[in-house]
């Protein structure tokens, strides 16, 4: 077996540094819990403020110093989405307090190309969330995690017992989650390292300090069995973020809402899978919402084809919240998704495909109808009538149906063709503009239109009183530009209109 251990130790301050703006995350900072410091950031540690000191102290201090308080929650969720990003590498993933993951990763190696291939992957996967990691494998699951505790900016890694056992010696005993209240007593009898443990007699140690510090060392040491509880994916995702301040503009509820996006892309590379409607939820300050002011606000954002790319996910909230008006202000977001598919991933490309061209222009029509408004972005879609101007009616956009085959492409867009050259153009004028003559001829902006092609005739509409009779030239105007224009046949059927009009012009 072989156990990669993730070990989190700023996990709490950076959960509460992603629900602060960008101009307080360099202030110095410190999570209390009863009183009692027990996390401050490097800004606030240069001032004095240490883990274990009193608030009071620390505000004296630093009298600048941001103090909230710790929220064992929140340190939850950001945690979740950790061992979310890491079942995308195996099934054998377990939390181990605090603040670390242990991923069985022996039966993955040959798939991803081994060892260092996994964990630069695993490395390239866990840095959206933007925790500091510290990482060490072992051959056991609570060795990883020990060494994991110890290592600092360089990874540890031991291949195979006897490396686990010569490192986990010179381990302090300060790493053992069971010393607790026996800190002191050990210290005092000089027993600083796992290798002064383990050279003491057995029943001494047990009848002193606990049968549960000699387990933690067999497990360690590979000479007991560990089972561990593996984590299980939830059938739909939820999330939530606590804001630090309240959020008054859409552009302070994107920040917090890309945290969100974030953990939902972890949970579902956990389980190969594409989001296509997900919620966002924006609960209001109690305080500032009047008499008819809802206590939330719920955000939608459906997809035309399933995606778990952040950045686009990201963007298209943006498009919504742009045109969303906050009611009162924000102080708490939850994330919601349950319409997911599983797919296998998008193969890479190198060079442009029709699959390609499918993706990025179902992507623009995602961000204009996220941006407009669904109903705002139509398609043409062709009608079996011969005059042009009914030729075609605008229905909504399907995006996750742009594309068909190429036989109803050819079908639905193909255009009037005379020896391979198109003999229409795709966008007419509307109404069609009336020309001036001279002498039987065409004037467009005083010069007469020189003829190239024609005519086309087109007598048609007899059954709903939208009677045409036309025959239509393709004509080249003075600045060489082709336009499109006809002459009316039944001019008698129409006593006061002219004879000749500009219906398109060619691209």
């Amino acid at each position: 077996m072989l156990w990669i251990a993730l070990h989190l130790p700023l996990l709490s301050l950076e959960t509460l540094t992603a629900t602060l703006p960008p101009e307080l995350r360099l202030m110095p900072l410190a999570l209390v819990e009863a009183r009692q410091i027990t996390h401050a950031n490097a800004s606030a540690q240069a001032l004095g403020v240490k883990p274990g000191c009193k608030r009071a102290t620390a505000l004296g201090l630093a009298p600048q110093l941001i103090a909230a308080p710790a929220d064992p929650l929140r340190d939850a969720e950001a945690l979740q989405a950790v061992l979310h990003a890491c079942l995308a590498f195996t099934p054998a993933v377990t939390a181990e307090p605090p603040f670390q993951a242990l991923l069985e990763v022996q039966a993955s190696l040959r798939y991803f190309g081994g060892f260092e291939s996994l964990l630069q992957r695993l490395q390239a996967a866990l840095a959206p969330l933007a925790h500091e990691t510290r990482y060490a494998s072992a051959p056991t699951a609570q060795g990883a995690a020990l060494l994991a505790r110890m290592a600092g900016p360089r990874s540890l890694h031991c291949p195979d017992l006897r490396s686990l056992r010569r490192a986990l010696d010179a381990a302090p005993v300060s790493l053992l989650a069971c010393v607790g209240e026996h800190s002191e007593a050990l210290q005092g009898m000089g027993l600083r390292t796992l290798a002064d443990l383990r050279g003491l007699p057995r029943a001494g140690l047990a009848r002193r300090f606990g049968e549960a510090l000699l387990d933690e060392i067999d497990r360690a040491f590979g000479e007991r069995a560990d089972p561990r509880l593996r984590v299980s994916l939830a059938p739909s995702f939820e999330t939530r973020l606590e804001l630090f301040a309240r959020a008054d503009t859409s552009e302070q509820v994107l920040h917090g809402a890309g945290v969100l996006l974030t953990r939902l892309v972890a949970w579902l590379s956990a389980q190969h899978a594409f989001v296509r409607r997900f919620t966002l939820q924006l609960q209001h300050e109690a305080r500032w919402r009047r008499g008819d002011t809802p206590p939330d606000t719920v955000v939608e954002i459906a997809l035309a084809a399933p995606s778990r790319d952040s950045a686009h996910l990201l963007l298209l909230l943006r498009e919504r919240l742009s045109r969303t008006q906050l009611v009162a202000p924000a102080l708490e977001l939850r994330l919601h998704a349950d319409d997911i598919v599983r797919a296998p991933p998008p193969n890479s490309e190198l060079f442009p495909t029709a699959q390609g061209e499918r993706e990025g222009l179902t992507r623009l029509v995602e961000r204009l109808q996220a941006r407009l408004g669904r109903h705002q972005v139509q398609r043409p879609a062709r009608v079996q009538d011969h005059r042009p101007e009914r030729g075609s009616v605008l229905h909504e956009v399907d995006a996750g149906a742009l594309l068909p085959d190429r036989h109803d492409a050819k079908h639905l867009h193909a255009m009037p063709t005379h020896d391979g050259l198109i003999t229409r153009p795709v966008w007419l004028i509307e109404p069609p503009q009336p020309l001036h003559e001279h002498r039987d001829q065409p004037l467009l902006d005083g010069a007469a239109l020189q003829l190239l092609s024609g005519p086309e005739r087109i007598e048609t509409g007899w059954w709903d009183q939208g009677l045409a009779g036309r025959d239509y030239f393709v004509a080249q105007a003075a600045d060489a530009s082709l336009v499109w224009v006809y002459r009316l046949r039944l001019q008698g059927l129409r006593p006061h209109a002219q004879g000749w009009y500009l219906h398109g012009r060619f691209a």
